[in-house]
């Protein structure tokens, strides 16, 4: 029996471990996404910091997802976002493929109003950081995360069927979503 033993630096504590631990072999797995790319012309001129939110979004959906084609394409998958037409595209590519093997076009419709909403108390937000008392803050975080979930349960009911994922990347999706949308 062979033993791999792991040092950790001083300070790592037993979470960062298991979580570090559960990156690693999450990066192994097929269900999974390993790149995000923007379709540049279908979403427009941006500023440097909608640019920086981007990046971030994209980042951190990298970082930890389980994404699965409901067909039973195996993964790893690259997923191309687009605007068209007034509608979400996404283009997933397995594995080494070259072409996507899947295109799903989503309105955005059912999407305006959760994305309009969420906006609105961000800006709330950011604005009561500044001066509000605590319990303001606490209300305008609650309502900022009730409609993060409304986007996210939103947008997997829209690929049911399509594309099979946990909620904690329907969630960074969504993120994506209205960072597609901000307009600094």
């Amino acid at each position: 029996m062979t033993v791999i033993a792991t040092l950790w630096p001083s300070g790592f504590t037993e979470q960062n471990k298991a979580r570090t631990m559960a990156n690693t072999a999450q990066a192994s797995s097929p269900s999974r996404l390993v790149e995000i790319n923007l379709d540049e012309a279908s979403i427009g001129a941006h500023t440097p910091e909608v640019d920086h939110e981007r990046k971030v979004a994209i980042f951190d959906l990298l970082e930890e997802n389980f994404f699965e084609l409901g067909d039973g394409t195996a993964g790893p998958y690259k997923l191309l976002i687009a605007i068209a037409e007034q509608r979400l595209a996404f283009a997933v590519t397995a594995g080494d493929a070259e072409e996507p093997c899947a295109t799903f076009l989503l309105s955005l419709n059912p999407f305006r109003r959760v994305v309009k909403d969420y906006f609105l108390v961000c800006g709330s937000y950011f604005e009561a950081i500044k001066t509000a008392p605590p319990s303001r803050i606490e209300a305008l975080d609650m309502g900022r995360r009730a409609l993060h979930d409304e986007g996210s349960k939103l947008l997997i009911e829209r690929l049911d069927g399509k594309v099979r994922m946990d909620v904690p990347t329907s969630r960074r999706l969504f993120t994506l979503l209205c960072a597609l949308h901000w307009k600094g």
